[in-house]
């Protein structure tokens, strides 16, 4: 018995949520997503028992990519889902693990050993965070010190257990027909959207000031104001942050709605001409969200090795990875070099950091785009196979796979740098200006907008024509 089967095995002993005994219908499978969501938020606003405080730096990215709230029982978030599911999507991608997803048994072990190895990180991730004072000021410890006793520790990192497993019996409650689309890409929509919402109606003030864009402006309105504090200022929220938050949702939009198509034929269809739509944005946004989940396991492992391990891991290989000022907040390091300046007054007053956030981040997602390609079935080889597979063949060509792969590999390795590049350049420029929500968050969010308007658009088809239902076997 292999691995996966041993982690498969284990899985049948998680608590599970049973497909339903028929179709529920639209208002209903709404009903049940809105119930999960609302949930999600619950949590996300119940504050960790035996934590007095939280650290100064938010890390707003890890937040935003992972839909987590810090000091809150959604403090992991859906990281451990996330990371769990690309692990066995690249190790699956790579042949590490020879498995053969196009069959349903095959499909269902390896769908009960995600299950398996994101508890397992779920555990592991609450146990590294409850031991990290960088994080937190426990109850019973000073702000300087970290001296918690190990049952507050036990019950910290118990309720970030519980209330991460609680996501994933969400997430897969909504999976498997109760809701819509999944709890993952749910949950990361709220988070960004709570962080959009609140920055720009938030009426807290920081420092005299409100954090929130519409009554700062209102504020500076009444109190006659020079504009220029309402069109950028130090902690981003700005106009600017504004504008570029709209017109960066509008290019999202249209750039992924473009298509590169290559024509085909299939003899078996009497020479039926066609032809194959590759997007545009041929990666989509899974280079930030690599990025995203490399920044989160910096932050992770070098708090973790500052605390534990400073006695036998040389302190320059800390700094490396990230520095701390006397409040806590990252201003060194590779984690400080892969988050953006937030704002256009933070980018023009630190341009070394903006120019190095900027080059990293492009370099990245290249990588990422084109290591993703080959490890997610998207290469030339695999489409290549799954065209002749079909019975499609491109016009003048014999209806061999490497005459096949080669045209591909023309238009499949260009579009996967290209759309590398330009979700790169999107998320840089939006912290730059300072877009509401992180410009990889706005990458993710738009992405996972769309995907539910067209699940809510198929559902919506399949009640309007019961036929329809019948056709495809729903």
């Amino acid at each position: 018995m292999g691995a996966l089967s041993v982690m498969a095995e284990v899985a049948k002993y998680i608590p599970t949520v049973p497909k339903p005994l028929r179709r529920p219908g639209l208002g209903e499978r709404l009903v049940w997503t809105f119930l999960a969501l609302l949930v999600y938020l619950l949590m996300a606003h119940t504050p960790l028992y035996g934590i007095q405080a939280t650290a100064p730096e938010q890390f707003l990215l890890i937040q935003v990519i992972f839909a987590a709230h810090s000091g809150t029982l959604m403090e992991l978030g859906i990281g451990p889902i996330v990371t769990a599911g690309l692990i066995m999507q690249i190790l699956a991608g790579a042949k590490i693990i020879d498995i053969d997803l196009t069959d349903p048994e095959k499909r269902r072990e390896f769908t009960m050993a995600q299950k398996t190895l994101a508890l397992v990180l779920t555990a592991f991730q609450a146990a590294m965070y409850s031991l990290a004072c960088r994080y937190w000021n426990f109850v019973g410890s000073p702000i300087t010190g970290c001296f918690a006793s190990s049952s507050i520790r036990l019950a910290v990192a118990l309720q970030l257990f519980l209330a991460t497993f609680l996501i994933m019996i969400l997430d897969e409650m909504i999976q498997k027909g109760w809701g819509i689309g999944s709890g993952v890409s749910l949950f990361i929509l709220a988070g960004v959207a709570t962080t959009v919402f609140w920055n720009m109606f938030s009426p807290l003030r920081v420092r005299g000031e409100y954090v929130g864009f519409i009554p700062h402006l209102i504020d500076a309105f009444f109190n006659r104001r020079d504009l220029a504090e309402v069109l950028i200022r130090p902690g981003g929220r700005d106009l600017v942050g504004l504008i570029a938050t709209i017109t960066i949702a509008v290019i999202l939009v249209y750039l992924s709605s473009m298509r590169v198509e290559i024509p085909i034929t299939s003899p078996r269809l009497y020479t039926i001409k066609s032809r194959v739509p590759l997007q545009f944005l041929y990666v989509s946004n899974i280079p930030v969200l690599f990025i995203g989940i490399l920044y989160s396991n910096i932050i992770v492992f070098a708090a973790l090795m500052r605390n534990y391990l400073r006695n036998i891991m040389p302190a320059s290989v800390v700094d490396f990875l990230v520095q701390y000022d006397a409040q806590g907040r990252v201003v060194g390091g590779l984690a400080y070099y892969l988050s953006g300046p937030g704002s256009l007054y933070s980018a023009s007053h630190d341009p070394v950091h903006t120019i190095i956030y900027s080059v990293l981040v492009l370099v990245f997602a290249v990588v990422f785009g084109l290591m993703w390609v080959e490890v997610a079935g998207l290469n030339p080889s695999a489409q290549a196979q799954q065209l002749i597979d079909s019975g499609f063949e491109v016009p003048g060509l014999r209806r061999n796979p490497k005459i096949l792969e080669q045209v591909l590999a023309r238009y499949i390795y260009p579009l996967a740098i290209l759309s590398s590049i330009i979700v790169a350049v999107i998320a840089i420029v939006a912290d730059i200006l300072g877009a509401y929500g992180t410009g990889m968050g706005l990458l993710l969010a738009i992405g996972i907008l769309q995907q539910y308007y067209a699940s809510i658009a198929y559902e919506r088809a399949l009640e309007a024509y019961p036929l329809l239902r019948r056709l495809i076997g729903e």
